[in-house]
């Protein structure tokens, strides 16, 4: 039951900061995962997946309604782009996933955090 309730608790406190910032939230479910429930790195990758499709559908309902995707339209070419580079990039690393040991993965992810979190408190 803890574990039940610690699960919900993140999962609200995720979702509001990913409706917030306008995001599906997998900065933070991945590390949550990990470190709330002792979960593998790459288990938590695919949970992470599975949790952020709903609330992604639910951030782009909400979105859609109040015109926050109007800068879309001004930014196609980039959006197909990067959507295109996101999809190549989910094969290669589909492909890898049983190459690369979870004991790598987490200095990347943890290197990737701290340089995104700089990045953004550096941001005006």
């Amino acid at each position: 039951m803890a574990r039940f309730c610690t699960a919900v608790a993140a999962g609200v406190g995720i979702g509001i900061v990913a409706a917030l910032m306008g995001v599906a939230g997998g900065e933070l479910l991945i590390p949550t995962i990990v470190l709330l429930f002792g979960v593998d790195i790459k288990v938590a990758g695919s949970l992470s997946l599975m949790v952020s499709l709903p609330t992604m559908l639910v951030a782009f309902a909400r979105y859609s309604r109040d015109q926050s995707f109007q800068v879309l339209r001004g930014n196609t070419r980039f959006v197909l782009v990067m959507a295109a580079g996101s999809i190549a990039g989910t094969v290669v690393g589909g492909l890898l996933l049983g190459v690369v040991p979870s004991a790598a993965l987490i200095p990347i992810l943890t290197a990737l955090l701290l340089a995104s979190a700089v990045k953004v408190w550096r941001h005006q």
